[in-house]
């Protein structure tokens, strides 16, 4: 019997070519999905960056708090722990606190207060009754009346019997101005620590003081005021470069509606302020010198690290800021597991500090310098924290790591030497009348 070969083999062929060129376009074609998916990707993960940029405030980054306006996501206030069942206010066995009595030379008159009628069987009173124990004190502190003290100065002429002609008397040199020192000083303070606008300053000393000033009057007595410490500032211009300890800070001011810059290099018992038109390291050499050899702390900013190549201290709260924005930002486990390592690091460090800065009412009981470092020593796990995550995917958890690497002398330098902070609350407390 005869075998039936396949019919019409030419035909299969076709379908098999047919088939394996919309096997070749389906690759294709998913080829270029996954492209698009991965283009998609990347650019959700540029928009959540920057919707994270856009939604950090003061706790989260480098921003000052009055930077946490509607824009960002509003700042957490009180703690971050778990809500307390205790009731509010003092504790049972808690030592209470209260205003303290003003010494007796400070005291201006005593009040003697007697009751007039018996408590408890209701009879008459007089003070010449017999006392018992100590009198309860009770002291109340008011303003004294408010008002100005104007001395008139009257310059009389007198003629000479010799020669027949008149000399009037000259104002004294320290009255030469219309207001005195006190005024001047108050002035001042108002405008330039307090920031008062000159209207306000003006009503001020009108409604309260009862002091009628013109607002050219006040920018004059303002002026006065600026020449008088004139060669004091320059004393502690001077002295800024020979400081041991410098905590620096610089915020955004504006002078005449253009932007500057206000810088404010604290010393241990001054701070320094300057307006510049600039942030940049050329500041830095107009104060504290061309080198400075104490140590200069700062918050990681360029101009810093740019400026002073010798020995430095980093400000932990700033660097805490920008792992709580890796960690609310972060979508990778890396980003979870080293921001809650390092967070864990910072807690123990900060009751380490706090225990040696509180003095003998700490928890847990006071310790020394040569405590404090000895138990620092397994905080060093910081350094093996960024060591292992220095190759990490996360860019942002490698920049931290990279950045501990680079400076952890830097960011332990409080550690060694007195009068240095571990972060840089000195000269952001002085900033504040400006921001």
């Amino acid at each position: 019997m005869q075998r039936r070969l396949p019919a019409k083999p030419e035909r299969l062929e076709r379908e098999v070519d047919r088939l394996s060129r919309e096997n070749e376009k389906l690759r294709q074609e998913l080829i270029e999905r996954d492209k698009k998916i991965a283009e998609l990707d990347k650019e959700i993960g540029k928009l959540e960056r920057k919707l994270g940029l856009r939604r950090q405030n003061s706790t989260t980054s480098s921003k000052p708090p009055s930077s946490d306006g509607l824009a960002g996501e509003q700042r957490k206030r009180g703690s971050r722990r778990k809500k307390s069942r205790r009731k509010p206010g003092g504790q049972p066995g808690h030592r209470g606190h209260w205003r303290g009595l003003a010494p007796l030379s400070r005291v201006d008159r005593v009040i003697e207060v007697f009751p007039s009628k018996c408590r408890h069987c209701e009879s008459r009173l007089s003070p010449k009754m017999s006392t018992q124990g100590e009198a309860r004190q009770h002291q109340v502190t008011e303003l004294p009346p408010v008002e100005a003290d104007i001395t008139e100065y009257r310059c009389q002429c007198i003629v000479c019997p010799e020669c027949g002609k008149a000399t009037q008397a000259e104002v004294p040199a320290d009255a030469q101005g219309h207001f005195g020192p006190q005024l001047t000083a108050l002035i001042a303070y108002l405008t330039v620590v307090c920031r008062m606008p000159r209207r306000v300053v003006r009503e001020v000393l009108q409604q309260v003081l009862g002091i009628p000033l013109s607002l050219g009057s006040i920018q004059n007595s303002w002026e006065e005021a600026s020449e008088a410490v004139a060669e004091p500032c320059a004393a502690l211009e001077r002295q800024l470069p020979h400081e041991p300890v410098v905590n620096s800070d610089e915020t955004g001011y504006r002078t005449s509606g253009e932007k500057r810059w206000m810088w404010a290099p604290a010393a241990t018992n001054f701070v320094f302020y300057k307006i510049a038109a600039s942030r940049g390291a050329e500041v830095l050499v107009q104060l504290p010198g061309e080198v400075f050899a104490g140590i200069l702390c700062s918050d990681r900013c360029a101009s810093y690290l740019k400026y002073h190549k010798g020995e430095g201290r980093f400000c932990r709260a700033h660097f805490k800021r920008n792992i709580l924005g890796v960690q609310e930002m972060g979508k990778t486990s890396d980003a979870e597991r080293f921001c809650r390592d390092a967070l864990a690091l910072y807690a123990r460090l900060f009751r380490l500090w706090h225990r040696f800065r509180a003095g003998p009412g700490v928890r847990w009981g006071p310790i020394t310098r040569e405590q404090l470092i000895e138990k620092s020593i397994p905080l060093e796990k910081f350094f093996a924290l960024a060591d292992r995550y220095l190759e990490s995917c996360d860019r942002h958890v490698a920049n931290l790591a990279l950045a501990l690497l680079q400076h952890f002398e830097r960011f332990s330098a409080f550690l060694r030497h007195e009068g240095v902070e571990p972060t840089n609350n000195v000269a952001e407390r002085a900033l504040r009348c400006a921001v």
